[in-house]
């Protein structure tokens, strides 16, 4: 199926590997132009080669830097259809430099990113997708910063929603469930903490984890023109992992 994103210009963060790697390529499979931004210099530099995709090096959790880097790629490339935030800190536990993180990079990157590309995306009749987690649903090991900060997401993108819906642009959420890859949080925690890892793979009723293709796919159809009805959902991508009834 034709998503139409043929010719779209599309923004993702942390784009280098893992889910937002995943994106961009899906992106461009469907013929998107794409820029993406991640922190190493080197990885963005190997990744844009590698990828046919333009490439920027910044920090997400630099506001001033996140929004130049919107507004700088919009006009050079005449403006967004899709922007995606991606990134995450990962800042898994308690502890003030952990909240502290979130905040930054979870939730203002999203909300900074929404904010800048907002004008392009209503002009466009765009579409915004915000990557949060199913721990933002339940209470995980991922209780504290990490998972209050990607509810906090979930909410915001509602709202984000409401606010874009007289313009025709759309807003979502896709909530991935345990996602494995190499370099990826559960390849580490794999070798550091394999009894994490095994109560992990046991909660899942498929016996296994994402991949983040499988995330990807349900971020690039959201943020296609043929979702132009969806907008204001968190879809989660778990394998049936959650217990909860999201109604």
């Amino acid at each position: 199926m034709d998503l139409g994103l043929t010719g779209k210009v599309a923004l993702v963060t942390g784009g280098t590997k893992g889910i937002g790697r995943a994106v961009v390529e899906a992106l461009l499979a469907e013929g998107a132009t794409v820029a993406f931004c991640a922190r190493n210099a080197a990885e963005v530099e190997k990744a844009a080669g590698e990828l046919g995709a333009v490439g920027t090096a910044l920090d997400v959790g630099d506001g001033a830097a996140l929004t130049a880097w919107v507004t700088a790629s919009a006009e050079r490339l005449g403006g967004i259809d899709v922007a995606v935030a991606n990134v995450s800190a990962l800042a898994i536990g308690p502890g003030e430099e952990n909240w502290k993180a979130g905040f930054e990079v979870d939730l203002m990157h999203t909300v900074r990113m929404s904010e800048t590309a907002t004008p392009y995306l209503e002009a466009s009749k765009g579409s915004f997708v915000a990557v949060s987690s199913v721990s933002g649903r339940e209470v995980d090991f991922a209780k504290d910063a990490y998972g209050t900060m990607k509810a906090a997401v979930v909410h915001y993108v509602s709202g984000l929603a409401f606010q874009l819906a007289p313009s025709g642009a759309r807003a979502n959420c896709v909530s991935p469930g345990n996602t494995y890859f190499p370099g990826g949080v559960w390849e580490g925690i794999e070798g550091g903490n394999p009894d994490l890892f095994s109560l992990a793979m046991s909660l899942n009723p498929t016996g296994r984890m994402a991949t983040p293709q499988e995330i990807a796919y349900a971020v690039v159809m959201l943020a296609s023109p043929r979702a132009s009805f969806i907008t204001g959902t968190n879809l989660v991508v778990d394998g049936a992992l959650t217990r909860g009834v999201q109604l």
